[in-house]
């Protein structure tokens, strides 16, 4: 299944001059979805983990499920205010803007290693402050997996030599 064909892109979305890659024709096939899924499912078991974390809220898509596939637990990174417990919190720079993610303090214990996942990586800002979070905890990024890569934001150069997988790379 040529599963590129199932992207489509907003033109001046969020904003003026922003390319929106829109994942949701890909979510709406189940049959695109699963072979999509699965291959992230089978790069995830070549690593050793303990915790899958996801940035809000596409990266629950993926996250939430793989945890599950995998017998891990999953650790949902949200905006401010939408977690009850006392947090960590960590500002970066979107490609249109800044924002700030928190974790709860307890999410990760030291130690443990994480797979941070979302939809889709561009400039690599999301993923980083998740990162940089979980290691504020004492944990361990060991792998970034994305549904789709912008590779002409060059987000997977700002993740260093932690390994990266995506399963579509959009020019």
């Amino acid at each position: 299944m040529e599963l590129a064909t199932k992207l489509r892109t907003i033109p001046d979305f969020p904003r003026a001059g922003i390319q929106f890659v829109d994942i949701t024709p890909l979510l709406q096939d189940p049959e695109a979805f699963r072979e999509a899924f699965d291959q992230v499912v089978t790069w995830a078991r070549t690593l050793h983990f303990d915790l899958v974390v996801a940035p809000e809220a596409r990266g629950f898509l993926l996250g939430a499920p793989l945890a599950l596939s995998l017998g891990k637990g999953f650790i949902p990174v949200r905006k401010p205010g939408k977690l009850p417990h006392r947090v960590e919190r960590g500002a970066y720079q979107l490609e249109y803007g800044e924002a700030m993610l928190e974790i709860h303090q307890d999410a990760v214990r030291p130690g443990q290693r994480v797979l941070v996942v979302d939809d889709l990586l561009a400039t690599g800002g999301t993923v980083l402050a998740t990162a940089d979070l979980v290691a504020r905890l004492g944990g361990e990024t060991v792998g970034f997996g994305f549904l789709v890569e912008l590779t002409a934001l060059a987000g997977r150069a700002a993740l260093g030599e932690v390994p990266v997988f995506s399963v579509l790379e959009v020019g």
